[in-house]
C-alpha cells in the first residue's frame, strides 16, 4: 500500500510539473502589470511608514541574543516567533523537525609569547577541532597567500601558519577561512590562524564555517584580528621570532532537535502552488545575528504580516519560511526538500534575504529567460524605494538547495558596502540596522512575492541542466 501510494503521488507530481510546463510554454513574456501598482503602493506604504519590524528584530536580538544550531538561545527564539506568528493570524504556522549539528565553542584564547607578550583577539571558526588542555605553543609563519605558503613550505611543519590574506572581496578571501587548515595541515602545521574576512576591524574577529579533508590532519583553526595580523606580520618583516599559545576546548557535541519555521497566506485560487519568502533565524554564537540574519528574517516575516494586515490575499500561497542551520550545515533547508520532495514542483519561486537589511536595491535571480523576463516587469513596482533592479546571480544558500528541483531562486540585493565589517562578529547587534532599510527591504519582498504570487501564469520552473547547481 505504501509503495503504491508513493508511486502514486509520484505520477501526480510528474503531472502537475507537465501540466506546468505547458502553461508555462503558452505563457505571454509580457503582462500587464499596471493593476498591481495600487497593491503595491499600499504594501510599501505599510512597510515604510512604521517601524513595527525594527521593535520586533530588537525584541528577538535583545531577549534571545546568538542564535547557534543546537543552542537554548535558538529554540527559545523559534518558540517566540512561533506564538509571534499565531498572534499575527498568519496560517498553517508551525515548527518542522530538523536535526541539526552542534558545535561547541567552548573557551578559548590566543596569546602572544614572543616578541611582545599580550593576549589577542581571536574566534574559533565553526568546525574546527580543539586543541590539548594546555593548548598549542608554537612559533608563527605569516603568509600573505597560498602562494606564499607553498613557496615556504619547508618552514611551516611544526608552525602555527598565518593567513594574512587582505580582503579583495568575500567570495576570493573566504578561501583562506574555509580551507586554511587543510592548506597548512598538508605542509606540517601544527595550527592555523586566518585574518578576518572584512575590510575593515576595530579588534574585532570574524567567525563562520571551516572544512577539513580526510587527506589531511584536522589540525585547530581560528580568526584573528585585521590589526593583528598586520602587527606580526610587521615583527616577521624585522626578523623577529613570533611565538604564540593557542587554546581551543571546541568540539562537536550529539545532533540536536532543531526546527524551520513556516507560516502561510493561504492563496485565494491556486492554494497548492506555493511562493516561498525566507530568511534564516540561526546566527553564529557572537553577536545578536541581527543582520545575519535576523533582519532578513523579519523582512520576510513582516512581508507576509502586512499581507494579512491589509487583505491582500494572492490567487497563490505565500510561505514563509525561516530557515535552521544555515551557518554551519544548511540542515533546515536540505531536511525541506526531503520532506516537500512531492510539493516542489508546484513551488513557484523561492526567495530569500540573507545580504543584511541595508538599502534594498532589487532582486538577483536564477531560472529561464522565460521567467526572469516576467520577475523584470515587476521591478518597476519597486522604483519608488529604489529596488526595481533583477540581474541574473546566485541566491541565497538555503533557496539554492531547491535548484536541483528546477525551482526559480531569488535573492534580495542590498547596498552592502559595509556588511562585512560587522559579518560574524560580535559587533552584529540591532543598533546597525536602520529601522527605514529594515521597512524597505520589507516592502520590496512583499510587493514581489505578492506579484509573482498573484500572477495569472505562473512563473516557468527551470528546464532540466539549465540552472546549474551553485557550489560555495
Amino acid at each position: 500500500m505504501i509503495r503504491w501510494l508513493l508511486f502514486t503521488a509520484l505520477a501526480l507530481g510528474a503531472a502537475a510539473f507537465a501540466e506546468n510546463e505547458k502553461e508555462s510554454r503558452g505563457a505571454s513574456e509580457t503582462v500587464d502589470l499596471s493593476e498591481y501598482r495600487s497593491a503595491a503602493d499600499k504594501l510599501i506604504r505599510a512597510a515604510t511608514e512604521t517601524d513595527f519590524a525594527h521593535k520586533r528584530l530588537a525584541e528577538l536580538c535583545d531577549t534571545f541574543g546568538p542564535r547557534l544550531s543546537g543552542t537554548t538561545n535558538l529554540e527559545a527564539a523559534i518558540d517566540w516567533v512561533l506564538g509571534q506568528m499565531k498572534a499575527d493570524g498568519l496560517d498553517h504556522v508551525r515548527g518542522e523537525e530538523v536535526m541539526v549539528p552542534v558545535w561547541a565553542r567552548g573557551d578559548e584564547s590566543l596569546e602572544l609569547i614572543e616578541p611582545a607578550p599580550r593576549k589577542l583577539a581571536m574566534l574559533g571558526l565553526g568546525g574546527s577541532t580543539g586543541t590539548p588542555a594546555v593548548g598549542i605553543t608554537a612559533p608563527v609563519l605569516v603568509v600573505r597567500s597560498y602562494e606564499e605558503l607553498h613557496r615556504r613550505g619547508d618552514e611551516a611543519r611544526g608552525k602555527i601558519v598565518l593567513f594574512n590574506a587582505p580582503f579583495v572581496n568575500y567570495g576570493q578571501t573566504v578561501a583562506y577561512r574555509v580551507n586554511g587548515a587543510i592548506e597548512a595541515a598538508g605542509f606540517g602545521a601544527v595550527a592555523s590562524l586566518v585574518r578576518s574576512i572584512t575590510p575593515v576591524s576595530l579588534q574585532t574577529p570574524h567567525t563562520g564555517m571551516m572544512l577539513y579533508t580526510n587527506t589531511a590532519p584536522k589540525i585547530p583553526h581560528a580568526a584573528i584580528s585585521l590589526e593583528d595580523a598586520e602587527q606580526l606580520q610587521r615583527w616577521q618583516e624585522r626578523g623577529k621570532p613570533v611565538v604564540a599559545r593557542l587554546k581551543m576546548s571546541a568540539k562537536f557535541l550529539d545532533d540536536a532537535r532543531s526546527r524551520n519555521v513556516i507560516a502561510e497566506i493561504t492563496g485565494r485560487e491556486k492554494p497548492e502552488e506555493i511562493v516561498l519568502v525566507s530568511g534564516h533565524l540561526d546566527s553564529w554564537a557572537v553577536g545578536q545575528g541581527a543582520q545575519d540574519d535576523g533582519g532578513g528574517c523579519l523582512a520576510a516575516w513582516e512581508s507576509v504580516r502586512l499581507m494579512r494586515k491589509l487583505g491582500l490575499r494572492p490567487r497563490r500561497t505565500v510561505r514563509v519560511v525561516l530557515w535552521t542551520n544555515e551557518e554551519n550545515g544548511l540542515r533546515g533547508a536540505k531536511t525541506y526538500v526531503e520532506k516537500h520532495r512531492l510539493e516542489l514542483p508546484r513551488h513557484v519561486v523561492a526567495i530569500e534575504a540573507d545580504r543584511g537589511t541595508f538599502q534594498p536595491t532589487g532582486f538577483s535571480f536564477a531560472g529561464r529567460r522565460e521567467a526572469r523576463a516576467l520577475v523584470q516587469q515587476v521591478g518597476p513596482l519597486l522604483k519608488e524605494i529604489h529596488a526595481e533592479k533583477i540581474a541574473d546571480g546566485s541566491a541565497g544558500a538555503d533557496v539554492e538547495e531547491l535548484l536541483p528541483a528546477n525551482v526559480p531562486v531569488m535573492e534580495l540585493t542590498v547596498e552592502g558596502s559595509s556588511y562585512f565589517w560587522f559579518h560574524h562578529t560580535a559587533a552584529d547587534t540591532v543598533d546597525k540596522v536602520d529601522p527605514r532599510h529594515l521597512g524597505q527591504c520589507a516592502a520590496a519582498l512583499a510587493v514581489m512575492a505578492y506579484t509573482l504570487a498573484d500572477l495569472p501564469e505562473r512563473l516557468p520552473l527551470n528546464s532540466e541542466n539549465q540552472t546549474p547547481r551553485i557550489q560555495r
